[in-house]
């Protein structure tokens, strides 16, 4: 059996190869439970969140994910986020691998998005906002980065001083990074608002959006939780990853479909429709887009399967 640590999951994911794996995944598809979802109590503190992922391509490999989500952690200088990947054989049960939860989600969330945004971004768009300094902003920049020649990206966040740590990491790695402190001016300027925080209250406004922005939000993966307003979600065409997923968990979906301002047809499509070739994605440079991502276990079994396979190539 396999253990892989943060470092070494890493190193098992390289951005091209796990893009390539998740678009294969959604577009063959695998068997994927829609996940348990479960609060716990912190006595003093927000509630902290159970997730259990599970997923399977029968008679080849079955995974299960298991993660926590503790907002009180950024008081003690933890991350919010901690989690681990089993794999296994689906024609056996044996354990075959035991994956660094928290790396494999950071960098299949950033490549989801990442994949998204072939199909719904515009083709020349060349400046990224991302909102948010937790673990993600760095993976969201490298996995956009991989598919767009980006001139121009800005972090921002409500710490200053952890955006321009995030912005010195992209920096190290040849990407033109900066800190903003303006939201509202950054986000009237972006081609691309990547949002990965733990907001209750929405960040963007719609009336911000300029024509031909491509809206990302995946952190608000509650319904209690908001990432955008009423005014994004009427102006833009709504994309998601899985609706089952999005409909039942995500705040800027659940909230505006329940107050009126969504309907679920006006959902275009979800990205297996997307990689499938069913819906076309954007189809105007003018078309404001928005991509709610609130995770799939499928995106997970597929990195988890490349990691093992990589590991197991490289032992060969």
């Amino acid at each position: 059996m396999l253990v892989l640590d943060e470092e070494q999951t890493r190193a098992a994911l390289a951005w091209p190869a796990l893009i390539d794996a998740i678009a294969a995944m959604f577009a063959d598809g695998c068997v994927m439970p829609v996940r348990h979802h479960h609060d716990m109590e912190v006595p003093g503190e927000s509630d902290a969140t159970l997730l259990l992922m599970p997923a399977w391509l029968p008679g080849r490999y079955m995974g299960v994910k298991m993660v926590s989500v503790f907002p009180g952690n950024a008081a003690r200088a933890l991350p919010a986020i901690f989690g681990t990947y089993l794999l296994s054989s689906g024609q056996t049960g044996e354990m075959l691998a035991v994956i660094d939860g928290g790396e494999l989600t950071a960098r299949r969330t950033a490549a989801a998005s990442a994949l998204a945004a072939r199909y719904l971004a515009r083709e020349d768009a060349e400046e990224l906002l991302v909102c948010g300094t937790g673990r993600l902003s760095l993976n969201l920049i490298q996995a956009h980065a991989t598919g767009r020649p980006l001139k121009r990206i800005g972090i921002w966040g409500r710490d200053r001083e952890k955006a321009a740590g995030i912005a010195r990491e992209a920096q190290a790695l040849g990407l033109a990074a900066e800190p903003v402190a303006d939201l509202q001016a950054a986000a009237r300027s972006a081609d691309i608002i990547s949002c990965a925080t733990l907001s209750g209250a929405p960040l963007i406004q719609g009336e911000w959006l300029k024509p031909g922005a491509h809206l990302d939000l995946i952190g608000g993966f509650k319904p209690d939780m908001r990432e955008a307003d009423d005014t994004a979600i009427r102006r833009a065409q709504v994309f998601v990853d899985t609706r089952a997923g999005a409909m039942k968990e995500a705040g800027d979906i659940t909230q505006p479909l329940k107050n009126g301002v969504l309907a679920a047809d006006d959902i275009r499509a979800e990205l297996r429709e997307l990689v499938n070739g069913a819906h076309p994605g954007r189809t105007d440079d003018a078309d404001i887009t928005l991509f709610k991502s609130v995770g799939a276990a499928l995106e997970d079994l597929a990195g988890a399967i490349l990691a093992y396979e990589y590991v197991r190539s490289r032992q060969a």
